[in-house]
């Protein structure tokens, strides 16, 4: 297994720690959540980075990369829902997008066909974690200090960062369904 496929497996295993750290009550348990999500986050960037480079684009990373991607953002919008920082809402339709794409890679994969990621899908992404590292920092902020800014600032990302997150996300699912509309053809 090579290098980048390494770091995608490495990003599903980072998922779970990230979950523990919302899941065990300990100091500083946010911000140990916000280091780890910020270096599955660089492994994501990485992996791709190596494949394209080295030319190590295998089937597998076109398949597993996406899907780790989905993993660690929507195990990051549940654990962030539960302690009611992003509305259940968004992250249902978020999540929904998530399901929906993966089912329609399976249903490609099962004709031999692989839909990569494209360049919505990425943009996409990118603002999922932007998003979600947001909220992340501001709950690290909050376990060392109380700043008077925070409201403010978590506010501003309710009305700015959610809303654009969950209209890419969506977008961007109807994009891929439209793109790939003849895999759906039932003949």
């Amino acid at each position: 297994m090579n290098l980048p496929n390494q770091l995608t497996l490495a990003r599903l295993l980072l998922s779970c720690v990230f979950v523990l750290c919302f899941s065990i009550d300990f100091p500083l348990r946010f911000t140990a959540a916000f280091l780890i999500f910020v270096v599955a986050a660089f492994t994501d960037w990485l992996d791709g980075f190596i494949a394209r480079r080295h030319n190590l684009i295998t089937d597998f990373g076109q398949l597993m990369d996406p899907l780790a991607d989905k993993i660690l953002t929507a195990a990051a919008f549940i654990s962030l829902s539960a302690f009611h920082v992003i509305p259940p809402w968004a992250v249902v339709l978020i999540i929904s997008r998530e399901f929906l794409i993966t089912g329609l890679r399976s249903l490609a994969a099962s004709k031999g066909t692989v839909i990569p990621s494209d360049r919505l899908g990425k943009h996409k992404t990118s603002w999922q974690m932007a998003t979600i590292l947001y909220f992340l920092l501001l709950l690290a902020i909050r376990e060392h200090n109380d700043p008077a800014w925070l409201p403010n600032a978590w506010n501003g990302g309710q009305t700015i960062l959610i809303p654009i997150t969950v209209i890419l996300s969506v977008y961007s699912g109807i994009a891929y369904l439209a793109k790939n509309r003849s895999l759906l053809n039932t003949r």
